[in-house]
């Protein structure tokens, strides 16, 4: 089994517990307009190939730092357009006692993330919109889709973090806010909604690649813009101990 990797960090300290190796899987089903990895699109461009074994030899030689309160998150891309590979690696991952963390926008087949989900430790998924609509104009996807897959998260008690990307001008209102905890706190397996900026620290990679980004005139989103929002949801919105 072998799989499509785009590349590594290894001193992730952003995508789940602790200090963690983050492998970004090459290829996704969707074009966010805000996303910030374009080089993970398409299949064939930059990535690599890996067997199970030799992931498993490469994230050992990060195991010191990793296995205290860390572990493996696979992101992307898309790491459910691989779900065999995903779920190969997660299960020796878990046989050698390190945590795995799988990031994903919910877009796969249902039944290979069935499969991920038996040997994942905690899911951190991307709620991008409140509404069918806005998922479909601003990155090709599907909010029903997201719900499927969520619904999957509770069934399996996999531990969830929901992230939701803040945009001016898309999704920045408190009324978008609160729908997005309106969904969050329906899954009785949420850990954590987390409200992310807006940022635009990813324009060399689209001009790299000659692709246009969507949102290059937008402005960011502020950290006084955050800490508003956050407020906003402690305020309104019953998800207890669970806004970030």
């Amino acid at each position: 089994m072998k799989g499509r990797v785009n590349s590594f960090q290894s001193l992730g300290a952003v995508d789940g517990p602790g200090i963690r190796c983050v492998v970004f899987m090459q290829g996704c089903p969707l074009r966010c307009h805000y996303c910030h990895n374009p080089e993970t699109w398409e299949i064939g461009q930059g990535e690599s190939w890996f067997s199970v074994e030799e992931m498993i030899q490469k994230i050992s030689r990060f195991e010191s730092y990793i296995r205290e309160g860390g572990g493996v998150t696979l992101s992307g891309g898309e790491p459910l357009l691989q779900w065999e590979f995903a779920a190969e690696l997660f299960s020796r991952l878990q046989k050698l006692g390190i945590h795995t963390a799988l990031d994903t926008s919910g877009h796969g087949s249902l039944l290979g993330a069935e499969a991920v989900l038996k040997n994942t430790d905690l899911v951190l998924c991307d709620l991008k919109f409140s509404t069918e609509e806005q998922y479909e104009q601003y990155s090709g996807g599907s909010l029903n889709k997201v719900k499927e897959f969520l619904e999957l998260t509770e069934k399996g008690r996999v531990p969830l973090w929901i992230r939701h990307v803040v945009v001016p001008g898309l999704n920045d209102e408190e009324e978008d806010i609160q729908a997005i905890g309106k969904i969050a706190q329906s899954y009785s397996n949420l850990e954590k909604l987390e409200l992310l900026p807006f940022h635009k620290i990813c324009l060399e990679k689209y001009e790299g690649l000659g692709l246009d980004f969507p949102l290059l005139h937008h402005p960011e989103c502020s950290p006084e813009k955050i800490r508003i929002l956050k407020k906003f949801c402690e305020n309104n919105i019953d998800i207890p101990n669970c806004i970030r």
